[in-house]
């Protein structure tokens, strides 16, 4: 399980790393969609390349986010049902969900990515809109983006078994509030509602 761990540990550090970085490219994003709109307010100059540019930046994020979303713990769930459970149960759930939900979807949508980016790429797909930009770019984000997230998916599921095995601690486990801390919080909500 040790080698398992620092495959995972390995992954971990990838999507941190990379999840840290790609941030930045949504003030590059900005920036570009703020000079776009004062140039074409200034001087009635515009181009879909610039308008492009921005879907691309902003695909690139949450393509290359979503792993590092997983890794974080930070994906939505509903924890109506799951809340009332043990943690040890809610373990399971998380270890039965990855292996047969997110990792055969993942995996799936890797293959499916793979000739659709390389279709566009050996044939230089270019955007149908004048002035556009190649689309191969936008398509090789789609297929890295799933290639993380199918990885973080295996040490996620590397990390559940070693915490249901007592290999580790739980490296998301997020400490609960004392009950008469809850309490007080939950009279702090009531009495903002009035």
């Amino acid at each position: 399980m040790g080698g398992l761990l620092a495959i995972s540990r390995g992954i971990d550090r990838v999507n941190e790393f990379l999840g840290r970085q790609v941030s930045w490219l949504i003030l590059v994003a900005v920036l570009i969609s703020a000079g776009n709109a004062v140039i074409r307010k200034t001087f009635d100059i515009s181009s879909n390349a610039w308008l492009e540019l921005q879907w691309y930046l902003f695909g690139t994020v949450f393509m290359i986010a979503g792993a590092y979303a997983l890794l974080k713990n930070d994906h939505v769930r509903i924890d109506i049902v799951s809340a009332g459970l043990s943690k040890r149960t809610r373990d399971w759930i998380e270890l039965f969900g990855h292996i047969f939900f997110l990792a055969p979807f993942t995996l799936l949508l890797t293959a499916l990515a793979w000739p659709w980016f390389w279709l566009a790429f050996t044939t230089g797909e270019m955007s149908a809109n004048s002035g556009g930009l190649v689309i191969w770019p936008a398509k090789l984000v789609v297929l890295i983006g799933f290639v993380l997230l199918t990885a973080q998916t295996l040490s996620e599921i590397i990390k559940r078994i070693a915490v249901l095995a007592g290999i580790i601690d739980d490296p998301l486990h997020r400490h609960e509030a004392p009950p008469q801390v809850e309490g007080e919080i939950e009279a702090a909500g009531e009495e903002i509602g009035k």
